[in-house]
Parts: C-alpha cells; structure tokens; sequence
C-alpha cells in the first residue's frame, strides 16, 4: 500500500480513536481504514501506522503485535509506516505526541488493542452479512473470516470495501491474554530487513530537489551571542551558496555537507560570550557542595528523620557526585526543512512530533496544520531527539535561503553543544540500630531542573518532582525518611537522557544502602531481602537476579559481585555484576545478571534487547562517561575522550524476564539505573574501596 493510500484523520473518539476520511489509491479503492492505526487494502495487505519515534527499541514490532493480536491478523501481510504529526496519535500519558519515558506499549496498550478489535469485530460483521448468517457464528483467524458450521472463508482483503460501509462499534471485547496467539511471544522484528537492506531512511538519508546543506558555527560558550562576522573567506569557499545568521549561530548553506563545512572553517565570528564564560566543572561542583548545606524543597518526610538519627546506634554519612553526561547517539543531530508561502515541510528524526509541527508554523508562518512533519528512522535517541534546537536552525535557515536544507551536526557539534544529563551532588545519612536495621535515613539531592527548563510550569516551590524519583520511591523499610532537593542551575543546558533523573539516584540510593550492609555487617543482598519484605516486585526482582547469579558461590581472587534493584517506569529491575579489577586498577565487567519484571509484555525479545542497551549504555558513563567544563565550554569532542564501550569490553549479559499479570511498564529506560550502583559495589566486595564519584576510571 503506497502513502498516497494514508488518510489524514481528524476527531477523535473513546480511548484516542478516530475515524478516518478513506482517501481511494490510484485504482479508485479505498482501504478500509477503521482508526488512525489501520489500513486494510483489497489484495490482503494490513498496514499499521507506528506513532512512536523507532530508534532502535522496536516499536515498528511491538506496537504491530498489539494491533494484530487483536485483529487476528496474517502476521506475514503485516507492514507499517510512520504517522504524520497528528492529535490522533496524541500520546496519552504525554500530552503530545512524542516518543519517551518508556512509555509507547503503555500507551499503546489499550488504543491498539481495540483499534484491532474494533477492525476484527467489522469484518466478522461484513463476512455474516455476504453469507447471511449471525456474527456469532463466525471466527475471524490468520487474516480471515470463517463460518464455523460450513467452513467457508473470505479474506480480509476481500471484506475490506463491505467492511468499510458498516460503523464503527464504540464498545468491543478484547482478547484474554491466555488466548494471545502473537503477542507476548518472541518475535523478529519487522524492521531490520529494511535497516540491513540500506532502504531504512534515516534523517541523514534525506534528499529532496533542490536541497542545500548547511552547517552552522556555533558559540563555544553556552548562552553566547554573535557580536558580529566576517563571511568573505567562507563565500569565497567553491560550492557556498548562502552566509545567514540565525538564532543560533551563523549557518554557512553550500551544495553539500563538505563545501559548507569548509565555509565554516573559514568563517570569521567574534561571540559575546556572557555570563557562563566564567563556569567551569570545579566551580559547579563548589556549588553543589555549597548549597548541599542548605535546606531544599522537601520532596518526603516520614517521621523524625532527624531525631532518629541523633538515637541511632551508628551513624553512616556519605556524599556521591556524577558528572554531565552526553546522549552521543550514533546519527548526529539533522534535519531537513523547507518553509515556503503557505507550508512547510519537515523530515526528522525526532521523539517530540508535536514540538516539531508547532515550532515549524511559528517560523513558517503557517497553522500548525499546514506544517507535514515526516519522521525518518532515529540513529539513536535517548531523549537527545526530544529537542528542538537542529528543527530549529534547519526552520530559519530553509527560510532564509528560500530552499530546502537540511542542517548537518558534526560529532564534535554533537558532543559541545548539547543539553546533558544534569551533573548531581547527593549528601546522604543515615542512622542504623543495635542490629544494624536503619532507623533513619536523609538525602538531599542537589541538581539542576530538566522540568525547569522544559515545563517550568511543574516545577511548584523549588520541587521538581521528576528530578527526585527514585530518592522519593525509596522502597527499603525506613520509618524515618527525609528527602530534599536544591535546584541549582549551573549555566549548562540539561536535557532528558536515557532514564532521565533515575540514572544519578540509582547509583546515589543503591550505593548508600550497601553502605549500610557493610555497616551493619552483612550480606549486602540479604540485607536489601529483609528491607524489602512490603515491597514484593522489588523483592521478586532480586531474588531472581540473585538465584541466576549465583549469590553466595565463591569467585576467583580479584573479583567481586554486587548487585542492586530499582524501580522506574513502572518497572522493577535487579542487576548482579561480577567485576574484576587487576592490580594496575582496571575495572573489568565480566558478567551482568538482570531481571526484569515489565509486567504483562508484547515482544520477549524486544526486553531482552533493551535490558542488554540500558546495561551497555549506563556502564560505558560509570565507566567513562562525563562532560566537563572549562571557561563555559565543552573540553571534550569526540569519540577519543568521550569513550563509548568497546566491543571487546561488552561483558556477557544474561536477561530473565518475570511472568506477570500486573499493568505494563516501561522497558525503553529500566535496564540503565541499576548497572552503575552493582559495578561500584562489585568493585567493593572485590577491592573492599568504595566508589562514589563517578566515572570508575581506575581504582587506586
């Protein structure tokens, strides 16, 4: 089914369905199109269209299966295609469309399941009509209908045109997940025929007629302005077509990437570099130390934490600090734009489609309507694509040049001019009994606000609640609890990254309580056992990873295990790491053990994929993750000093997942919390040096 055959849908109804205006393809066939997921064409084809940014967890699979299951579809006449930017495909928990927060199957949960029975229910109805018996005689079954008594048959294909007179019912049943046929069972996915084929489009892909390329020079400093530029040596470059200041920057815009890169390099601009010139990691973390002495906006309060702490037995204090991190996903920022009279058109890889359509009738001129977005496939996201900065300079410059260009980031762009995970200081007590059970426990979490930046409208009295998650969910049997938080903006831009807010207070609460384990004199995954008694999916959790790791077995001298547990996106995971470290102090990760509770899932191996991503992206920042700052700028630039994990340092990796009956949950995000705090505690249990600052580097 070709695009032309997709119809713009407008309304919408119950859970966000909507019906749609069947547009006929060139045959003068309209598909039968029953919402805004679901294409049926005449010769069979089902076409899903994907409302979630796919950039490599699967979601041109899983979301599918949830429709097909439903549909009793032909899993092998399954094909799928991007959506427009739409209210149709408004994300439910979300407010926009967009792509984040592990949240597409818990989204799409229910929306598509019933736009799958909705479409099964009307082609049984059209299938009892052209044999003239009760819909209650017929099954629908592997992209068919069939009369039970006479086992006559009819394809969907061929009940597409009657199925698209009848209405729409409002109320359908769904499928009991013990009947699911596909879903919940391991499946290949859709995508990676197109991706080893090369026909994938990414955003870099994209070619349109008359497209220019632009680069654009930015200021070294955050916040920094253009003072003035000289772009006679960059005009004079072969291939410059255009020399434009935007808000940016200055955009150099030539025939190809190469020309307009060496326009650049050419270009002469003097930056007002403001205010952020005089930042520098050592000053953040200054003030991070210093307003950790302060009182923050209090996040929880249970009992008398402070009381209970001057009683204890034993007082165990200590302070953690992590750095910026950068997304450094694999496709550099891009985008393709052409603003012209009356419309725009945006190809991007982008998670936040509704961001994208209203920052592009803004600089276009335009409703939002009259603005296409066509989202590509995303080398990698990590909410790193939930901004608008590369929409924007492609916007303003297409506007300028009165052509379509597409704005091209370098890695080093990538690296020095991005909004990072925010750097974060933790100042954590605690006061333990005679049995070494704790009785008290504070943290004060200094950092600055993703939401502040993004919605400041969430941010209430200095509380950002989302910077506080996991401080707040602590799950352990503490009867006094207090936990604060100091938003302390720093200059640097912060942006949501791969777990967002639970990367840092993982490591910051996982870390603490084996703290405490150690303090009290026991074994550190025993102790989180006992505390976790009211907590059974935490608990269920860590008792599997512990099992599957063999807790409690000897391992050779120099290695360690540690593990931790840890609940985000409404999903529980546990991590067991078996480190080595070698006299010279390197740190080796041998083995990582996670189990994973996600609740009622679609695709087993889809989990297994994303646990393995979380794990390898959380464990190359505590290895060697971290932006730091010098004069307000950005001292590292590319792979060589901003370390990815190498293949050969990719320990082996084993995923159970826990059968379950409970809502779904996220699983984009949950693997990446849990890796940092079990390696830094593997690290103890082998070396007995305890790891609070991270990156790991080398153990001294």
């Amino acid at each position: 089914m070709q695009r032309r055959d997709f119809l713009q849908v407008a309304g919408t109804i119950g859970a966000g369905l909507v019906i749609g205006f069947r547009i006929p393809n060139r045959r003068g066939v309209a598909p039968f199109a029953p919402n805004a997921w679901l294409r049926i064409g005449t010769d069979d084809s089902v076409l899903v269209i994907v409302d979630r940014s796919e950039m490599g967890q699967g979601v041109t699979t899983s979301l599918p299966m949830l429709l097909a299951e439903e549909l009793e579809a032909d899993w092998t006449k399954i094909r799928f295609e991007f959506a427009p930017a739409d209210k149709a495909y408004i994300n439910q928990l979300f407010g926009i469309q967009g792509t984040g927060g592990s949240s597409s199957v818990r989204a799409a949960w229910k929306p598509l399941r019933v736009a799958g029975a909705q479409a099964r229910t009307m082609l049984i109805a059209a299938a009892a009509q052209t044999w003239g018996v009760e819909p209650a005689s017929c099954r629908a079954e592997a992209g068919a209908v069939i009369h039970a008594a006479t086992h006559r048959r009819l394809t969907y294909g061929a009940l597409a045109q009657r199925a698209a007179a009848l209405p729409v019912p409002a109320d359908v049943p769904l499928k009991d997940p013990k009947d699911w046929r596909l879903a919940g069972k391991p499946t290949k996915r859709l995508d990676t025929r197109f991706k080893v084929n090369g026909t994938a489009q990414f955003g870099i892909d994209v070619r349109v007629p008359g497209m220019l390329t632009a680069v654009v020079a930015r200021s070294p400093v955050f916040g920094g302005k253009v003072s003035s530029f000289d772009a006679t040596a960059a005009n004079a470059i072969p291939g410059v077509r255009h020399v434009v200041q935007i808000s940016s920057g200055v955009a150099v815009v030539g025939d190809g990437y190469w020309p307009a890169k060496q326009g650049r390099d050419a270009l002469k601009v003097s930056w007002d570099e403001g205010p952020v010139a005089q930042v520098s990691s050592a000053s953040i973390s200054s003030l991070f130390a210093q307003r950790a002495t302060q009182d923050g906006a209090v996040a929880r309060h249970d009992g008398d934490a402070v009381a209970a702490l001057a009683g204890a037995a034993q007082r165990v204090e200590a302070v953690y600090e992590m750095p910026f991190l950068a997304h450094a996903t694999m496709e550099p920022m891009n985008c393709t734009a052409h603003v012209r009279t009356g419309a725009v058109d945006i190809w991007a890889p982008t998670q936040n489609q509704t961001g994208v359509q209203m920052i592009g009738g803004q600089i276009g001129g335009v409703p939002p309507e009259k603005v296409a977005v066509h989202t590509t496939y995303l080398g990698g996201g990590f909410g790193r694509r939930f901004e608008l900065d590369f929409i924007i300079e492609a916007l303003e410059t297409s506007k300028a040049a009165g052509s379509p260009v597409k704005v091209i980031w370098s890695r080093e762009d990538d690296i020095q001019h991005a909004q990072y995970r925010p750097a974060n200081y933790h100042q954590l007590r605690a006061g333990l009994d005679a049995s070494g059970r704790p009785v008290a426990w504070t943290h004060r979490i200094v950092a600055p606000s993703i939401m502040a930046r993004m919605f400041p409208q969430t941010v209430k009295n200095g509380l950002d609640g989302e910077a506080v998650e996991g401080g707040v969910g602590l799950p352990y049997a503490v009867p006094n609890v207090h936990v604060d938080y100091q938003l302390t903006d720093t200059g640097i831009p912060v942006g949501f990254w791969r777990s967002v807010n639970n990367s840092f207070n993982a490591f910051a609460v996982e870390g603490f309580i084996d703290e405490l384990a150690a303090a009290a004199k026991q074994d550190p995954y025993e102790y989180r056992r006992t505390l976790l008694a009211n907590a059974p999916r935490d608990r269920g959790v860590l008792e599997l990873a512990a099992t599957k790791a063999g807790w409690g077995t000897p391992l050779p001298a120099g290695r360690g295990r540690g593990i931790a547990v840890y609940k985000s996106f409404e999903s529980f995971a546990a991590q067991v790491a078996e480190v080595s470290v070698s006299p010279a102090g390197d740190v080796r990760v041998d083995r990582v053990v996670c189990a994973i509770d996600c609740g009622m899932h679609v695709n087993p191996s889809t989990i297994e994929a994303q646990m393995q991503g979380g794990i390898v992206y959380g464990l190359t920042a505590a290895l060697n993750g971290a932006i730091t700052i010098e004069n307000g700028r950005v001292t590292q630039s590319n792979f060589h000093d901003y370390r990815m994990l190498r293949l050969a340092e990719m320990p082996v990796v084993e995923v159970y997942i826990v059968p379950s009956n409970e809502a779904p949950g996220g699983v984009g995000e949950p693997g990446t919390p849990p890796i940092a705090p079990a390696v830094c505690n593997a690290i103890f249990a082998a070396t007995g040096k305890r790891i609070r600052k991270l990156p790991i580097g080398k153990v001294t």
